[in-house]
């Protein structure tokens, strides 16, 4: 298999997916914006960040206005997944027909968060431990996972390989998820949870599921540059890939990916595309929230000024306790890397 075959298009259920390099869901960060960041660099879809489905059935503002928002910019470069969490399967029957009905293109659902919060719930990683559980979890998303005209939504679940190292109960439950769900597909991450996002994803089960499984796999985990990506994709024969912690504000991946781009970004560009971030979280949260909000932002950009290491140290300190968008512009003013920010 070509790595060039990243480039090429595919189908998700009835859904046309332009490319194979898709954005991961990414808890408390996977909002619009950060999608659409994605899509603006040529990722094919974008999944987003983990969205409680007992949130959604009592209503929760932030909920239902922030984390369910879809802009209308992001449809531009592919299909938009929502990512729903929950143990129950009538709240999840239920949270996918409300999701379908806000917009989304596709439904994932969180059976892979190691999070201890999360799993004490039974939701995320803790179905691995009970596959009946999942299954009937997954039959409620098919099933709810219709718009009002009758169109049916793909319904992905993504999934850990298992719950610590060595097991398979993710590879074995993602074949009931398919054969008695009916689940469009699979996103498969290649470590444990307990080892979160440590130690070397086991490729070579990955390749298993998807010589085994019928219906593709998409796969995540450990692919951190252009070169790991090419290198995993080829490896295991998935049928695309989701881009996670190696995207954190580095969205040229998806570029050198996808499209034509060789060179890492100059810090004019770093400059020009934090920026954007910081107005786009000002438009979505209000400078106060927005000014908190992207202290998790800075470092990643921070990062990629290649700045001498004392001055960098300094300003990511100085960026934490910075009160206002434009204090923190300030900062980078005087590091030698200024904004453009028109809040």
């Amino acid at each position: 298999m070509s790595p060039d075959r990243l480039t090429e298009p595919w189908t998700l259920g009835e859904l046309r997916v332009p490319n194979r390099v898709l954005l991961a869901p990414l808890a408390g960060i996977g909002n619009w914006f950060v999608r659409l960041q994605a899509k603006r660099y040529g990722a094919g879809m974008a999944v987003s960040e983990m969205v409680s489905t007992h949130a959604i059935h009592y209503g929760n503002e932030k909920t239902c206005t922030e984390m369910l928002r879809i802009d209308a910019r992001e449809r531009e470069g592919g299909p938009v997944s929502i990512q729903l969490f929950g143990e129950d399967p009538e709240l999840m029957r239920e949270a996918a027909g409300h999701v379908a009905g806000v917009g989304a293109d596709a439904i994932d659902i969180n059976m892979g968060c190691p999070v201890p919060k999360v799993r004490k719930t039974g939701a995320g990683a803790a179905l691995l431990a009970n596959p009946d559980g999942a299954v009937a979890l997954a039959r409620g998303a098919v099933e709810g996972a219709v718009r009002a005209d009758g169109t049916r939504l793909p319904v992905t679940v993504k999934l850990r390989s298992g719950l610590r190292p060595g097991e398979t109960s993710g590879f074995e439950l993602a074949h009931r998820l398919v054969a008695e769900a009916g689940v469009a597909a699979i996103g498969f991450h290649p470590r444990s949870a307990a080892v979160h996002h440590k130690g070397v994803p086991d490729y070579a089960l990955a390749a298993e599921l998807v010589g085994s499984l019928p219906a593709p796999v998409i796969l995540t985990g450990g692919m951190d540059d252009a070169h790991s990506v090419r290198e995993a994709f080829e490896r295991t024969g998935a049928a695309a890939v989701m881009l996670a912690r190696g995207a954190l504000g580095n969205p040229w991946l998806f570029a050198e990916l996808v499209g034509d781009r060789a060179a890492k970004p100059t810090r004019t560009e770093v400059c020009e595309e934090l920026g954007w971030t910081i107005r786009c979280a000002v438009e979505h949260l209000g400078e106060p929230r927005a000014t908190r909000y992207l202290r998790k932002f800075y470092p990643w950009y921070v990062a990629r000024l290649e700045l001498d290491p004392r001055e960098a140290k300094t300003l990511q300190s100085e960026l934490q306790q910075a009160e206002t968008v434009q204090a923190a512009q300030a900062l980078f003013e005087r590091g030698g890397a200024p904004l453009t920010v028109a809040v």
